[in-house]
């Protein structure tokens, strides 16, 4: 994947950059694992907003994607890759032996006519999908599962991976691109090698109608609001906060919160991810 600028013709277009999509091989998707999607525009089932400036953007079709890979020891072949406009990472189409065609997410130089297989034991080769206990140290991964047939939860984005650090008993060690090193169960599964699109974090937007083509809403800042609006509002002229802590437009805390507590889990959690400045910048 490459980067594309543009001739400065708008100061909307002076800095704007894009995918150059070489690695698309088709634009038309799969028809048969096309699903109507009903945006929900942040709301909930009861139609209050549980996540703000969500709203509008372009009409999509969701692609159906095979996360759990419980296709086994049927061999595949990669027909197309394809753009998805519900996720950051590519995705590949694939033709089994049976005749059966699944959606899995695309890795970094993965090309059409390239065979996969999902099983117990197999080759340590890109798209291949195994349990853990049967991957080697040091071997880059992603779509990995937290619960076995589950379908896969972590390192799904674009760009993203793993890495297996050591088998232990029944537990695996990862490291997450986060930072964050934990154990996951060596019967979950997870597919081989590092997502595509690794510049997607480089793209710049450019200007605000390209944010709103992409569904996403003007952030207002609470202490630009009244105070029956939000916690941060009011106040004589130019005013801070008031509040000791950031909150949102409900009284949660935000900033610097922790959020996990889970007594279950966090005994498998050895290391946290990074946080602070540059927590988003790969290892």
């Amino acid at each position: 994947m490459g980067i594309r600028k543009y001739k400065p013709t708008s100061a909307g277009r002076r800095f704007m950059t894009s995918a150059d999509y070489d690695e698309i091989t088709q634009k038309s998707p799969h028809k048969p694992l096309l699903v109507k999607s009903h945006n929900k525009k942040g709301r909930n089932n009861l139609g209050r907003i549980t996540s703000k400036s969500r709203g509008g953007g372009h009409k999509q079709l969701y692609r159906v994607i095979d996360f759990k890979r419980n296709k086994f020891d049927v061999p595949g072949i990669i027909k197309s890759i394809e753009y998805d406009p519900y996720r950051t990472s590519r995705i590949a189409l694939v033709s089994y032996m049976d005749g059966e065609k699944r959606y899995i997410l695309a890795p970094l130089g993965i090309k059409v006519g390239d065979k996969i297989i999902a099983s117990s034991k197999t080759e340590i080769t890109n798209g291949n999908s195994l349990e853990l206990r049967n991957i080697p140290e040091g071997t880059i991964i992603h779509n990995i599962e937290l619960s076995p047939g589950n379908g896969g939860k972590l390192a799904r984005s674009a760009g993203a991976f793993a890495q297996v650090l050591g088998n232990e008993k029944d537990l695996t060690m990862i490291k997450l691109s986060s930072g964050e090193t934990r154990y996951v169960r060596s019967i979950c599964r997870a597919t081989i090698g590092k997502l595509g699109n690794e510049k997607h974090n480089q793209i710049v937007i450019g200007k605000a109608g390209r944010n709103r083509y992409l569904g996403r809403r003007p952030k207002v800042r609470g202490v630009a609001m009244n105070p029956v609006d939000h916690p941060h509002g009011g106040g004589e002229g130019k005013a801070a906060r008031g509040n000791p802590h950031p909150v949102s437009k409900w009284g949660w805390i935000t900033i610097g919160k922790k959020t996990r507590h889970n007594p279950r889990t966090d005994k498998l959690i050895v290391k946290r991810r990074r946080v602070g400045y540059g927590m988003d910048k790969r290892w």
